[in-house]
């Protein structure tokens, strides 16, 4: 049992996909990032902007406090993204000023309580990736929230995103450059990834058995 691993990395990068192969390839159980509840918060967002800030980050914290809680029941979970980089999107919505200062203070205040009755992932797997990268992949995919989504907007998540895994200390960290890897078309180009992977897992592994 070595606990949860996660992919994380911007919209649209490859979490997804990457996490659906380690998951067959290891035998894990994946859990995929919930991005829209009954209420839609997060098209609200996209569609009328920030009066429905601070109400939707709360609900992706909930959300991703709730499913880590779930991951952590399984020996084996590989989860989409998770509750420990919900930050990022804070950060990002208080400097764009869609997130009051008060709203920020009760965020970061929310989420250290949170976290603090947690274990944090035993590996975190960052997909890196370029700007231009991240605005193909977003327009090949093709969703109209994030299409409507101005340049800007993804180059100051990636920014804020970037900062954070620069500084990232709460567990072991894989980073990976995906500009030229497509999990999805051309499963080859996933063998290097794979192979680190596997070096890591079966060294968990052994230390799991021999503890």
């Amino acid at each position: 049992m070595f606990g949860n691993v996660v992919v994380d990395g911007m919209t649209g990068v490859g979490k997804t996909s990457l996490s659906g192969l380690l998951a067959r390839k290891f035998n894990l159980q994946t859990f995929e990032e919930i991005f829209r509840d009954e209420n839609d918060l997060l098209g609200k967002y996209f569609k009328e902007g920030k009066k429905w800030c601070f109400p939707m980050q709360v609900s992706f914290l909930n959300n991703r406090y709730q499913q880590y809680k779930e991951a952590c029941k399984i020996p084996n979970a590989i989860m989409d993204r998770s509750i420990y980089s919900d930050p990022i999107f804070a950060e990002l919505y208080y400097k764009k000023g869609d997130m009051k200062p008060e709203e920020y203070f009760v965020y970061k205040s929310l989420f250290r309580s949170l976290v603090d009755s947690l274990k944090p992932p035993k590996l975190v797997i960052y997909l890196d990736v370029s700007l231009d990268e991240v605005i193909r992949r977003i327009k090949m995919r093709g969703r109209n929230d994030e299409l409507n989504m101005p340049d800007s907007y993804w180059r100051d998540l990636l920014e804020t995103y970037t900062l954070y895994y620069d500084n990232y200390k709460l567990s072991p960290l894989l980073k990976i450059n995906v500009n030229d890897l497509d999990f999805v078309n051309n499963p080859r180009n996933t063998s290097k990834i794979v192979e680190v992977f596997k070096d890591w897992f079966n060294s968990v592994t052994a230390s799991e058995h021999s503890a």
